[in-house]
């Protein structure tokens, strides 16, 4: 059987950089050899792409990095290339691609530049194109088009920074909002640079973490209710897993809760009304399809009390660490790690296809 070339990128000049080794670790941990050739490229944080060669552990302890074996690559917009140009002692090499995975979180990653880039190339990748990873990656365009979609979420203003002050920012929450709140850089995952303020003593110290990493920020009402995710897996009739639920023993689900400590319990399915387990599900395929998704995202709600669901965001490329609810929510329904990373290749190279 003729194997398929398979480029996995990871990496990447973001916050998430870390995430984003621990996803692809698992990644080419458990792709398919018989069926697949694996091509490693790696993005440093200064944006060096390097055609790395050495063992998948060397991901996690920054060792990839200085390989020996290391070249420069670099993705060729050439349609006639399709593929990897290498530098071998100066000297450039091809590496056709049939297919690339890039295993990037949040920005130069799951924005639609890198699509963008695969898109001029034409090369096959696995995930949603240009338009929906830019607007699904920036939370308040998001949050415009599903709110005006009709999918209930949480209260919400825009602050920008340079142009709202803290005095004009904590009039509006509390005249629109109220607190507590919680406050997010508009385009970040992970929950990179997000915090719960509970009063205006907290907002200056919040706004300041957060524009860090992005000029805008999201203040959002806070939802009092369980935390809940559902994977959505597919093309133009996207299937929706069953529900699982988010329990932290934190504050809310932050960056160490995800992905450090074990801070955080996990249940699937989620102990949730079946009435708003299948809300869920219809409204986690309605955000995909409203946003024009492909292949793969995790849609998080949260599920109020009285049962009513609540939006909270969409990920185009969400955590495959060992840990990560999207790959164990398919694992629940039957379908192993492996089965799953096989799927999203095939997906990738079907929405090209006439």
């Amino acid at each position: 059987m003729n194997q398929t070339n398979v480029a996995v990128i990871f990496g990447g000049v973001s916050s998430e950089h870390e995430i984003s080794l621990r996803s692809a670790t698992s990644v080419l941990q458990e792709l398919d050899r018989t069926r697949y050739h694996i091509i490693m490229v790696g993005i440093t944080r200064d944006g060096r792409w390097l055609h790395y060669q050495g063992e998948i552990d060397g991901l996690m302890d920054g060792s990839w990095e200085h390989h020996p074996a290391n070249r420069p690559a670099f993705l060729a917009p050439d349609t006639s290339v399709h593929g990897l140009l290498c530098l071998d002692d100066g000297q450039p090499v091809v590496i056709p691609v049939d297919v690339v995975f890039p295993v990037l979180h949040g920005q130069n990653g799951e924005d639609g530049t890198i699509q963008g880039l695969l898109e001029m190339a034409q090369i096959p990748y696995v995930g949603s194109g240009v338009l929906s990873s830019a607007t699904s990656m920036d939370k308040a365009v998001a949050h415009t088009i599903l709110e005006h979609a009709g999918v209930p979420m949480a209260r919400w203003i825009l602050v920008n920074r340079g142009v709202d002050s803290l005095s004009q920012v904590d009039a509006r929450i509390r005249e629109q909002l109220g607190y507590p709140v919680f406050v997010k850089p508009a385009n970040a995952g992970s929950s990179v640079g997000v915090s719960k303020v509970c009063g205006p003593d907290e907002l200056e110290r919040a706004l300041q973490e957060a524009f860090q990493v992005d000029r805008k920020v999201l203040v959002e009402e806070a939802i009092v209710g369980q935390e809940v995710e559902c994977a959505v897996l597919g093309n133009e009739e996207p299937a929706a897993s069953t529900v699982g639920e988010i329990a932290p023993k934190q504050a809310f689900y932050s960056y160490s809760a995800k992905y450090t400590d074990d801070s955080t319990d996990l249940y699937i399915p989620a102990r949730i009304p079946a009435q708003s387990l299948e809300q869920v599900r219809a409204l986690a395929a309605k955000v995909f399809c409203t946003m024009g998704c492909h292949g793969l995202a995790r849609i998080d709600f949260f599920v109020r009390g009285d049962g009513s669901v609540v939006l909270n965001e969409l990920n185009t490329m969400p955590g495959f660490t060992s840990i990560s609810m999207y790959p164990k929510l398919w694992q629940y329904e039957g379908m192993a790690y492996s089965q799953l990373l096989t799927r999203l290749i095939q997906l990738a190279q079907e929405r090209v296809q006439p």
